[in-house]
């Protein structure tokens, strides 16, 4: 695979690898499971078993798993066509997905802002209403 088709892989990959990741620790649909992970991620008596937990409940930690599963199914290499490649890979899908989570992020906290400011403005207008 040439590298420019390598690059484009590595941009549309880690689109469904971001959309996973998110889906699964920010979004309604998962909530129980995730709360449930949350209580044992703080709860349990061994570490080992509250990192495992936890991993369900952080975007950056679980995209990693995410990627992995990924690069199996796709046999995504990097630059190199060995197990280097993986690697870089991996670690390559992992930062691009994280940055679409972030923007992602970003653009739900804007978007929120602005419903609270567009709220706010019409219960002032409503109060203007009624006191004229």
């Amino acid at each position: 695979m040439d590298l420019s088709t390598q690059i484009i892989w590595l941009f549309v990959l880690a689109v469904p690898i971001a959309c996973i990741s998110w889906t699964v620790t920010h979004e309604e649909i998962f909530r129980e499971p995730r709360e449930w992970c949350v209580k044992h991620s703080k709860n349990d008596r061994t570490i080992l078993s509250r990192k495992a937990f936890y991993l369900f409940t952080c975007e950056y930690c679980f995209s990693h798993y995410v990627t992995i599963a990924c690069l199996f199914f796709t046999d995504y290499k990097l630059l190199l066509n060995d197990w280097r490649g993986y690697i870089l890979a991996g670690f390559s899908l992992v930062f691009v997905a994280n940055v679409y989570m972030s923007l992602l992020a970003l653009l739900r906290q804007a978007i929120k802002k602005e419903k609270v400011e567009i709220e706010k403005i019409e219960i002032e207008t409503d109060h203007e209403k009624i006191s004229k």
